[in-house]
């Protein structure tokens, strides 16, 4: 190519300052642009301020999840613990007296009838105390039959044939009397003579006088005072006869119930005492034989409070043994006490065995697994499924009970009726279980509001 047509084209080349920003007018395209940019930040505002509108009325709440319980639940272990099987009564059989065993007719282990013999003390001083309070009695009656059926007609003659003689003898001592004073009177007889024959009336007329008030008192009897003194003697010596009985009864020990003999804590020639003994070496017993009724078992356990609320009056309760493992017994709660252990925290739990046998011994280790207890509609005693809430879940508005269910990002209120209680919460109907239960919430929370479940974004 020529040198002079390069040049040409080198001078046709220009700059076009049209595409500048510092001069002419700005393309359509780039006014798009910078419009679309300020739209995209008002838009960026407007949803932060809305998100902040919606954040303020959004309340954070935890929930727990609502389990079914009741029908489904119902035999599910609540609880287990450990105790001792002990015997629902025992008894220590004490002597009433104090004396020395002559016989006794037990071992470990026998097993008794109530009423039967089981210890006899050696009753010779006895006896013979009995044998006096019973003749001490009979003659305290026979003095008071005597008083009450009065004198003898064979009695009362005799009393007057001895008045009659007295007056007889008092009137022939007045005749001598008389004849004395006139023989004193005539000078024939001394002043001794006429004192004599005096004295001798006046002692027979005192005497005839007295004999005539026993007649008399023989034909009355004995008085009313005399007669109930008799009564109260013979009273007096009754009961000292029934205790001096009683006593030599006591001699003879027997089974006060039919049970089992435990221990024997005595033996043939050694003392047993009515009063307390520590039953020191040579000492005297304070008990001849425990025994119990090992038809009536039970388990005692401790439980800690905490623990405490699980069980109720009556709940079933499942007894295995630590000593025969492939062994169960059916039991329900027969006592639950009512005072708690400060020092342990516990609280005393005692379970009946129903069905013992011979298996069972007092003093085994035995573990209970209490059972869940169903829960019955009170007017068809059908078995109901209820659902088990928190404490916290449930509120109460002027007595109506209702929950909170977090649902969708919203808390839905339910109204429930409580059903029964478990340890930290409520069985409850109106629910199927599964559901999230608000357990902490504002109080102002209200239907339909929304919710922020607490950990989750």
């Amino acid at each position: 190519m020529p040198l002079d047509t390069k040049h040409d084209d080198l001078q046709s080349l220009r700059i076009d300052h049209t595409l500048r920003g510092g001069g002419g007018e700005p393309q359509a395209w780039s006014r798009r642009i910078i419009i679309g940019g300020i739209s995209v930040v008002i838009l960026l505002g407007i949803v932060t301020l809305t998100y902040r509108a919606f954040e303020s009325n959004t309340m954070e709440v935890e929930v727990a999840r609502a389990t079914a319980e009741g029908g489904n639940s119902a035999g599910t272990t609540v609880l287990s613990a450990s105790g001792y099987v002990v015997a629902h009564h025992k008894i220590s059989v004490n002597s009433k007296v104090t004396g020395r065993v002559a016989w006794i007719g037990v071992e470990k282990g026998d097993k008794v009838q109530e009423g039967q013999v089981l210890v006899r003390l050696e009753d010779q001083e006895f006896r013979a105390l009995y044998e006096q309070a019973r003749g001490a009695w009979e003659s305290a009656k026979a003095r008071l039959a005597e008083a009450q059926h009065g004198s003898r007609p064979e009695e009362i003659q005799q009393a007057d044939h001895n008045r009659a003689e007295a007056l007889a003898t008092a009137a022939n001592d007045k005749i001598n009397l008389d004849r004395a004073r006139d023989l004193f009177g005539q000078g024939v007889v001394s002043k001794q003579y006429l004192d004599d024959a005096q004295a001798k009336y006046d002692a027979d007329q005192h005497r005839a006088d007295s004999l005539e008030q026993s007649f008399s008192l023989s034909k009355l009897g004995p008085r009313a005072e005399q007669i109930d003194r008799a009564k109260a003697d013979v009273d007096t010596a009754k009961g000292q006869m029934d205790y001096a009985k009683s006593q030599l009864d006591a001699t003879v020990i027997r089974a006060p119930v039919t049970g089992t003999i435990l221990e024997r804590t005595a033996e043939k020639g050694e003392l047993v005492t009515a009063q307390f003994a520590s039953g020191a070496e040579g000492g005297p017993r304070g008990s001849v034989v425990a025994l119990a009724d090992l038809n009536d078992i039970q388990v005692e356990l401790d439980i800690a409070q905490d623990d405490f609320a699980k069980l109720s009056p009556h709940q079933e309760g499942i007894v295995t043994l630590d000593a025969f493992k492939d062994r169960s017994y059916k039991g329900e709660i027969a006592e639950m006490s009512p005072e708690a252990n400060r020092q342990k925290a516990t609280v005393q739990v005692k379970v009946q065995i129903l069905q013992p046998d011979s298996y069972l011994r007092p003093e085994m280790n035995a573990t209970v697994q209490f059972k869940a207890p169903a829960i019955k509609d009170n007017e068809s005693g059908a078995k109901q499924s209820f659902v088990f809430v928190p404490v916290a879940a449930v509120r109460d508005k002027g007595g109506a009970k209702y929950v909170f269910i977090a649902f969708n990002g919203k808390a839905l209120r339910r109204d429930v009726h409580v059903k029964g209680e478990r340890s930290g919460g409520f069985l409850v109907d109106s629910l199927v279980g599964g559901e999230n239960v608000v357990t902490t919430a504002p109080a102002t929370l209200q239907d339909g509001q929304q919710i922020r479940i607490k950990g989750q974004s």
